[in-house]
């Protein structure tokens, strides 16, 4: 009979399953990737300046610059002789072959004692990095109350890309 015992309880050992994982839960590995590009650097061209040129006020008016630098007086402003215009001109470094969008902001001019202020436009709203570099100018327009002082005035405005 310890025979039969034996036996069968060596047979209910062997007969139970082996505990296997619960299924819960379950792992696996991903995957990741990171691109890093190119900053974008703004660099004003050197010696390049939003010019409005000279001109009289009389009772006032504008001067407008486009982006490819020519000039139109309006109201009661008139150009002098000899008064050239400019647009101003800025490089874009960066990712080659990205594109970017453009702008830029009103800004004033002064004398030291009297302030004008200006309105601004790129020659575009965005641009593509064509091997890594691209250009833009800006111009704007100089509004005049016609009571400004005779002199020369200067001043700034800001220019502004982002990678899009």
């Amino acid at each position: 009979m310890k025979k039969i015992i034996l036996a069968s309880a060596i047979a209910l050992i062997s007969a139970t399953p082996a505990f296997a994982a619960s299924g819960n839960s379950s792992t696996a590995s991903g995957s990741a990737t990171a691109t890093i590009v190119e900053p974008i650097v703004l660099t004003h061209t050197s010696g390049a300046a939003l010019g409005f040129g000279r001109f009289t006020t009389g009772t006032g008016g504008s001067v407008t610059v486009s982006a490819a630098g020519v000039g139109t007086a309006g109201g009661d402003v008139a150009f002098v002789p000899g008064s050239t215009n400019s647009a101003d001109a800025f490089t874009v470094a960066g990712d080659a072959g990205r594109s970017f969008s453009i702008s830029t902001g009103s800004g004033t001019v002064t004398d030291g004692t009297t302030t004008i202020g200006f309105t601004t436009a790129p020659s575009a709203a965005t641009g593509t990095l064509t091997g890594g570099a691209a250009s833009f100018s800006v111009g704007g327009v100089l509004t005049l109350a016609g009571t400004e002082a005779a002199g020369a005035y200067t001043g700034s405005y800001s220019a502004t890309v982002t990678y899009n």
